[in-house]
């Protein structure tokens, strides 16, 4: 059985300690022990990223760039392997592993234009003789603590915009999935990143706690619910730390009654139970507006019937497990919920059994009407393959619902009407808003962030958000009365050394 261990100062460490267990959610095997890390193996981590920061930070930014498109080039040719991994511990589809490892690769796209991200501003002759100009530099030690549902794409916010402006880091992934943090570690040691600017700490609370409230982590990064988010916030804020938490959400798809209706029962099929649902920017909820509820459940009802289910290494898998045997139940709990709330479980994925993974942690997808505001269902975040229709007369009614919701994460809208379009983007509070687009990420060189209890903070991640919150500014005012002339010199300048 594997044991899987921390990464720090560029070698894997297995110390002796508290472990978990790492299971299959597609069989309900165990398949590795994660050893959970101390408050003195962390502190070792961030020792090592102390030490490493000094040389990394003089680093030219070609450099640093150069090892992000080394980096680039090495997570392409391990994309398989990568997915697999994400796959045999998380239980999404592979298909969609690999589109999770393509979304981070994106990032580190954006991370190679560093020297071009990093210029700073100048102004000549502000006064006589007196030039201004500021530039940003690197924070030093910074954090990021990360969830299950993304063990690669949701780093991969983090990272590698942190290390192209010159910090070093450490990664406190998820212990339900922490094989792919390993792989992550090792890639960018090929890549030539010196040993201790990237480390990995496995763990639990006490790993945690340790990087909110030390004193030389200078920063924290943090992807989860709600819950923990603002507690993360507020710990590492009262530590003194710059800190940002993007967290919950209960993303709304607005259909209104000149939408194309195929079109957007497929962007509910793929926003609604790809992942098994386990994506913070899931559809969990559908705002049917004025008459169009009944064609619409006509045309999703089949479709959610027809969802095939299985393991995610099948490649005729739609959707996986979700991703432990406590998650399962949990979201088998919301469904129970809402039955007993009386909402119309149209589609009912509880007893679902596959032949050969009787012990895999399946729920089929689950599909309830007539829900409505006051239910459970409607008001928290499920994080499971539960899709929920809620009848309004007017669009005006469906706004409401998105604006009074207490996350803001993403909102999206399906329609021909530009005018209802417009009028959605400008009104709907949310951070990211789909028109016609059910998932609407942002791609890598804008920046993913929500609203409301949605997020703690104010900077969002990755794009020039991520610059900004991984540097700080310096502004200097010079003045030079004398000075010194060089004499001629005849070799090419290079830039880079």
């Amino acid at each position: 059985m594997a044991v899987i261990g921390h990464y720090i100062g560029g070698k894997q460490v297995n110390t002796a300690g508290r472990t978990a267990s790492v299971f299959n959610p597609a069989t309900g095997a165990q398949s590795g022990e994660v050893l959970l890390a101390s408050a003195a193996t962390v502190g070792e981590a961030v020792a090592a990223a102390k030490a490493a920061f000094p040389a990394w930070a003089d680093t030219p930014t070609l450099t640093r760039a150069r090892i992000m498109f080394k980096f680039k080039n090495l997570l392409d040719r391990d994309i398989d392997k990568l997915a697999e991994a994400i796959t045999l511990e998380h239980g999404k589809t592979f298909e969609d592993a690999k589109g999770e490892v393509t979304r981070g690769i994106e990032v580190v796209e954006f991370a190679c234009g560093i020297p071009h991200l990093l210029r700073g501003d100048f102004t000549e002759q502000v006064a006589r003789g007196v030039d201004v100009f500021s530039a940003r530099h690197p924070l030093g030690v910074v954090a990021g603590i990360t969830p299950f549902n993304f063990p690669v794409m949701v780093p991969m916010w983090m990272f590698p915009v942190a290390l192209a402006c010159g910090n070093s880091f450490v990664l406190k992934p998820s212990e339900k999935d922490p094989t792919p943090s390993l792989m992550l570690a090792e890639l960018l040691a090929e890549a030539g990143l010196p040993k201790g600017v990237f480390n990995v700490v496995q763990g639990d609370k006490e790993a945690v706690d340790t990087l909110l409230t030390h004193p030389d982590v200078a920063a924290v990064s943090f992807v989860g619910s709600t819950a923990i988010g603002e507690y993360v916030y507020k710990t590492a804020c009262a530590h003194g730390k710059r800190a940002q938490a993007l967290c919950g959400a209960k993303n709304h798809l607005v259909v209104m009654p000149d939408a194309d209706l195929d079109k957007t029962v497929d962007a509910l099929m793929g926003a609604g139970y790809g992942s098994a649902g386990e994506r913070c920017m899931a559809v969990s909820v559908a705002v049917a507006v004025g008459g169009v509820g009944d064609a619409l459940m006509e045309k999703l009802v089949p479709k959610v019937q027809a969802l095939k289910v299985g393991p995610g290494m099948d490649a005729d898998s739609e959707m996986g497990p979700l991703v432990t045997r406590e998650h399962l139940a949990k979201v088998r709990g919301y469904v129970d919920d809402g039955v007993a709330a009386g909402a119309k479980l149209v589609v009912d994925g509880r007893d679902l059994k596959l032949q050969g993974y009787e012990d895999g942690y399946f729920l089929g997808g689950c599909l309830f009407d007539d829900v409505t505001t006051d239910m459970k269902i409607y008001k928290e975040e499920i994080f499971g393959p539960v899709l929920s229709v809620v009848r309004v007369p007017a669009y005006e009614d469906a706004l409401r619902l998105v604006n009074d919701h207490e996350y803001g994460n993403g909102a999206a809208i399906f329609t021909r009407d530009g005018d209802a379009a417009r009028a959605f983007d400008r009104d709907a509070k949310a951070g990211m808003i789909g028109i016609n687009v059910p998932i609407p990420v942002p791609v890598a060189f804008h920046s993913f962030g929500g609203w409301k209890r949605s997020v703690f903070g104010d900077r969002n991640v990755y794009g020039m958000e991520g610059v900004g919150f991984y540097t700080k500014m310096k502004t200097t005012t010079a003045r030079w009365p004398t000075g010194i002339r060089a004499g001629a010199q005849f070799v090419m300048p290079t830039t880079g050394s």
